[in-house]
């Protein structure tokens, strides 16, 4: 009789654990369905919906529960994670709306097909191309956007310590593809910048800055002249260390680099009515760093002022047989030899 006792407890346990199980997999289900659900399915307005690069779907969540597109992020990273499309998501912009279920717009951020202007700012530019570009593609008002760059207020504290004048946001405006918010305004569009300039100049970089005794800005403005000087990207610390080396040597940089963002155009050979020009942009007259950036310099052009090669080289030519590459030294009349064979190719 005990054996058969044992046996009903174990049946009504196993029934009990199965109808637990039923129940969890309604409830589950029923909470599913609520998930997937429309936040407002009267609510038609379009939001535009900005999906950052790198974003996984728990801030994917995140920023369409802010934006007021779904109700539960949580709900929405867990259908997400069910439904296998939580690793898939695209990084853009988006025109959403509190109408769509989840499925509609999983699938929408799925494409990648982003409702923003795409633009890519290349390495290299000067405030003037950057807003010029952005005019030729519709996104901003040239003159408002240089306005803006001018006096606008932003977040990043170091813009506070940035030289007032038409030339403050020289070189931080980060060069890179981005995907601007349809009908963003200037303002918008300089922020989005400085941010991604934010993320590329990493605290490691200012204790390092720090430590070499450079400000923030004076290391932009190193890495600006590297931008410049250099085309292949294992030059540009072997440009860095000619920056540093003349430095120590008490010698004039003599870069052209910084002739030309005063004459306003690039040329293949400087003459010695450009290197005589009245500016304290010329560092073949004027000694030390000049006042400000010359352009928005790339990651690689940053890292190079920040680490730059460990050399004796105090002179550099564009070797006219190489791909944008240069001969370096630190003997002048070898300088001179290299020099001459660049002018005779010309």
């Amino acid at each position: 009789m005990g054996k058969r006792n044992s046996l009903n407890d174990t049946t009504k346990l196993l029934i009990a654990v199965a109808i637990l199980i039923l129940l969890g997999a309604f409830g589950l289900r029923m909470a599913l369905a609520e998930a997937v659900k429309p936040l407002d399915s009267q609510d038609t307005a379009i939001k535009v919906v900005t999906i950052p690069l790198g974003s996984g779907a728990s801030s994917i969540s995140q920023i369409l529960e802010d934006s007021g597109i779904i109700k539960d992020s949580r709900a929405f990273r867990i259908v997400s994670k069910i439904t296998g499309n939580d690793s898939k998501y695209k990084a853009g912009t988006y025109s959403l709306s509190p109408s769509m279920n989840a499925y509609q717009i999983m699938e929408k951020i799925k494409t990648g097909l982003s409702d923003g202007n795409m633009v890519t700012i290349p390495e290299g530019y000067t405030i003037r191309q950057t807003a010029r570009l952005l005019a030729d593609k519709g996104i901003v008002d040239e003159a408002e956007f240089l306005q803006e760059a001018e006096t606008g207020t932003f977040n990043q504290s170091f813009v506070e310590d940035l030289p007032a004048g038409p030339d403050r946001m020289e070189g931080f405006l980060f060069p890179e593809t981005y995907d601007i918010p349809i009908n963003a305004s200037a303002h918008d569009v300089i922020q989005i910048m400085l941010n991604h300039f934010e993320k590329i100049f990493t605290p490691e970089y200012q204790v390092r800055s720090a430590e070499m005794g450079y400000s923030m800005r004076e290391i932009m403005i190193i890495a600006s002249m590297v931008e410049r000087e250099s085309v292949a990207s294992e030059d540009r610390p072997l440009v860095a260390s000619v920056v540093y080396n003349r430095f120590a040597a008490g010698m004039p940089l003599q870069f052209d680099s910084t002739v030309q963002y005063v004459l306003g155009e690039q040329k293949d050979r400087l003459y010695y009515t450009d290197t005589g020009i009245d500016s304290p942009y010329n560092t073949y007259v004027n000694r030390g760093l000049p006042p400000g950036p010359i352009c928005s310099p790339g990651a690689d052009s940053i890292k190079a002022a920040l680490y730059p090669a460990d050399t004796n080289y105090l002179y550099f030519v564009v070797d006219p047989e190489g791909q944008g590459t240069h001969n370096f030294t630190n003997d002048y009349d070898e300088f001179l030899v290299f020099k001459k064979k660049y002018i005779d190719s010309l």
